[in-house]
């Protein structure tokens, strides 16, 4: 399995942070715009092209109020993926931590790692963006 993750803090309350990152919809918000195309969204699924590289469809699968929100891949993507955001409350602030895993063979892994962690970083710079 390979790792992607980022980690940002923002001075917002938990609570809206995570209502935001509950909602599928709002992601598309969160994607780096130049990679991504044919965005499709629900509150609980979402599917998109990431350039020259893969179609993917994801699902909310696990949520932990203020604390977690799990996303995985469905309808056979080319590898398996999850997308996790880990959200802590700190005095007036919300530590964040957004990790992707990626069950990448060796081939994948020279193609998609690049991609992978540029996703990760974006996604959450343009949250702490979005949330100023």
């Amino acid at each position: 399995m390979s790792t992607f993750q980022s980690k940002t803090s923002i001075n917002k309350p938990v609570n809206e942070i995570y209502h935001f990152l509950a909602d599928m919809n709002n992601h598309q918000r969160l994607m780096p715009a130049d990679d991504i195309s044919d965005w499709s969204s629900t509150t609980d699924s979402a599917s998109f092209n990431i350039r020259n590289m893969i179609k993917l469809s994801l699902k909310m699968a696990e949520q932990v109020p203020d604390t977690l929100l799990r996303i995985e891949a469905v309808e056979k993507p080319p590898f398996a993926i999850e997308l996790k955001w880990e959200l802590t409350s700190k005095a007036n602030a919300t530590e964040i931590a957004f990790t992707i895993t990626a069950d990448l063979n060796m081939m994948m892994k020279m193609v998609a790692s690049g991609p992978l962690k540029k996703l990760a970083d974006d996604e959450v710079a343009n949250l702490a963006n979005l949330m100023s």
